[in-house]
Order: C-alpha cells, then structure tokens, then sequence
C-alpha cells in the first residue's frame, strides 16, 4: 500500500481525495498498488466531513512518516507550499501539484532537488486543470520539435469574453456575474489582468524550449479595456476576441506574451467558448493538435493531479523525465513582433489622422448606422512601429487597438 498525504482541504485539495475514494478500484489498478489517503494537512478541522479523522495540522508529522510516500499539494502560493514542498523532495518524497504560480515560479529548482533525491515533481494540474497538455508534452511529443503554443487557458476570461460577444453586454457587468455564479474570485485580478495565463504559458514554453522561461519577463495584458462595441467590429469582419497565451519560435529566440487577440474564423480556438480552455500546438513533424476541455474546477483539476499521482506510484525510486533546465530562454522582445492591427478613432478628424499616419495600406471597417467613429486594420509592422504611430492618435481614438493573430 502507498501512503498518501493531501496539502490544503480546499476545492481541489478535497477533490483530491474524493477522484480516490470514489474511483478507488480503478485507481488502485492503474497504479498497480492500493492508494490511501493517510494525512490530510490544513489549518482547519472537519469534524463532519468523513475523512475529518485525518487532518492534521503539523507538516512535520508527514515529513517524518516513512510511509508517505507521494505528497499532493495543493494549498496554492509560495510560502508555505514552497517550503513544503522543498521539504518533501528533500526527504524523497514525490510531490505532485496543481501550484501554477509555484510551478511557475521555481519549477527547475524542484526539479533538480526531485531528481536528487530520486523522486518526482509533477504537475500535470497546473496548465488547463484537466486537460491533458504537460504529460503530452513530456511523454507523446518527445520526438516533436515543437515550434509553437497557443491557448486559452483562463476559464473566467473566456467565459467573461464569450458572454460579452453572445449578448453585447459589458465588461462590468459580465464579471458580477461571473462571480455569482463561482467562476470568478472576488479579486479577479490573476484573471482578468491575465497573471494566470501568464503563468501557465511561461510553464508551456519552458517545457517547449528546454530552458528556463521567467513568468515576469512576459508581456502580459488583461481584459478589462474590452468593450461591447469592440465584438460589434469583430463580428462584421468574421473574428472573435479571445485572450491568447502564445509562445513560439522566432529564429534563435522565444516569443511568449498574454494579450487579448482577434481572431478568424478558420482559427481552432475560434469556437472555444464559455468557461472551456484549449491548446493548440504545432511540432515539426507531426504539424498541429489541439487539447480541449474544462480548464478549472474542483473535480477536473483534481482528476489531474490524481493522474500524476498514479505516475508517481508507478515510478517509486525512478526520476520520470522533464527537460526544463534553471538557464534563461533567450525571449525577444515584443517591439520587434510583426503583424496587422485593428483600432478604432473618431470620424472625421480621426480617420485622417489615421490615414495621414499610416498611409493607404488601411483597410477601413465600418458598423451599419455608425457615425460618430470608424475602425481600420492596419497592414502587418512591428509592435513598436504601430505603437509610435498609435501614440500620435491620441485625442482622436474612439477604443483601445487589439493584435491580429492569423
């Protein structure tokens, strides 16, 4: 039998423990040996929850027990669930994760410290809750050369976006909503700022180049400037709006960024609505594959960590491969990223300013009955020479610009 301790009883923490009591024939199965869950680790008591008995509220009472032998955490952060985990490597025990700002944030040095000490560190959960995209990475797509990674991967924007352009409401008013209904926090900010995306696209492209890629050091933009009439354009020319985590090469450097996109209509995430994530990914030999499902909630995020955890089981004593090495991706810098542009000014003055601007390659896209504005698609430049030339529009814009993804 394999011992098991549980780190945090929150949502995916008790949902943890619940994908292995309610799948517990098939789960034994698969990792060839009976699981249990022996300690559950919180700062809270249960006393009515049936695995209530088992939390604890010392580490140290995990970190001494020699029959625990896979450690899930899954408190979130980095403080306490750094340490932790530090601690339980050191001591050869296997943790497995759904900490993306954790995994973000010192994903190489755990690695190293599991491979030390002959265990594992696996997070699987951390990118598209349960969606399967870092074990494909590491396992299925070892003879690729992967080139590129796109993805939604924040529920609560896409679902905030997609509620946006099904009904024309605001920005405002589609975040409260989503935070009734639970797929919002009441800080939204990781969210709609796009830190969350941020961070899991820094894992992604860390395990696509091999090399370390710093979460911090990635130009990231939120949501929160997008406005109804922004779907309104989008619409009259075929596209949709979708917050894009990308990472892809570009000769010898990596080009990683979170900015909200237009998109066509032949584009695969183009459909990907509501609180669903996907992954789009392009090697060079087999060409594209797309990953879809639900990218948070208890039961799916949990049912991933439950995977790594059958990995580790089968693995005891093994170091299971990660190629994502503690040196710095060479990351270019987004000024010198080419491609098209849509914005939108003020008619009259604003669309001459904008032609004067950018010369004949606009392309113009009008709203049926608009007077009072217009919007423009530029022809592809780089980020910086759109950005010097959008400055100089200021008092007669009517919206933000948005980026093209072809």
């Amino acid at each position: 039998m394999i011992k098991i301790a549980v780190l945090g009883y929150g949502t995916v923490g008790s949902g943890v423990v619940e994908v292995i009591g309610k799948n517990r024939d098939m789960v034994n199965k698969k990792a060839g040996e009976e699981l249990e869950v022996k300690y559950i680790l919180d700062l809270r008591d249960f006393p009515d929850d049936p695995y209530g008995d088992r939390v604890i509220h010392d580490f140290n009472v995990i970190l001494e027990d020699e029959e625990i032998r896979i450690v899930c955490e899954t408190m979130g952060g980095v403080g306490a669930a750094y340490q932790f985990t530090k601690q339980a490597l050191s001591a050869g025990k296997s943790v497995c994760t759904s900490n993306k700002e954790l995994v973000a944030a010192h994903g190489p040095e755990l690695l190293a410290l599991a491979k030390a000490n002959r265990c594992n560190y696996l997070f699987e959960a951390s990118v598209g809750g349960g969606i399967p995209i870092i074990r494909p990475l590491n396992y299925s797509l070892t003879a690729e050369r992967i080139e590129a990674i796109t993805g939604i991967l924040n529920g609560t924007t896409n679902y905030i976006l997609s509620k946006m352009e099904n009904e024309g409401a605001d920005y405002h008013t589609v975040l409260k909503e989503a935070q009734e209904k639970g797929y919002a926090e009441r800080n939204p900010e990781a969210d709609v700022e796009g830190h969350d995306a941020c961070r899991k696209i820094a894992i992604l492209s860390s395990l696509m180049t091999g090399k370390n890629v710093d979460s911090n050091k990635i130009y990231t933009e939120g949501i929160t400037a997008i406005e109804p009439k922004d779907f309104e354009y989008a619409r009259r020319m075929g596209m949709s709006i979708k917050l894009l985590a990308l990472s892809r090469e570009v000769g010898e450097k990596t080009l990683a960024m979170v900015s909200p996109f237009l998109i066509g209509g032949d584009h695969p995430l183009h459909m990907v609505n509501g609180v669903f994530n996907a992954v789009f990914v392009r090697g060079n030999m087999l060409g594209d594959s797309m990953y879809y499902g639900r990218g948070a909630g208890k039961l799916p995020t949990a049912s991933a960590v439950v995977s790594d955890v059958i990995d580790c089981a089968r693995h005891l004593g093994k170091v299971i491969m990660c190629f994502w090495d503690a040196e710095e991706a060479d990351l270019m810098n987004i000024d010198e990223v080419e491609r098209a542009f849509f914005f939108r000014v003020k008619a009259g003055e604003g669309e001459a300013r904008a032609r004067e601007l950018f010369g004949d390659g606009l392309r113009e896209v009008r709203l049926p009955g608009e007077t009072e504005e217009c919007g423009f698609v530029t022809q592809t430049m780089a980020e910086l020479t759109f950005a010097e030339r959008w400055e100089k529009l200021t008092g007669v814009t009517a919206g933000r610009r948005l980026r093209i993804e072809a």
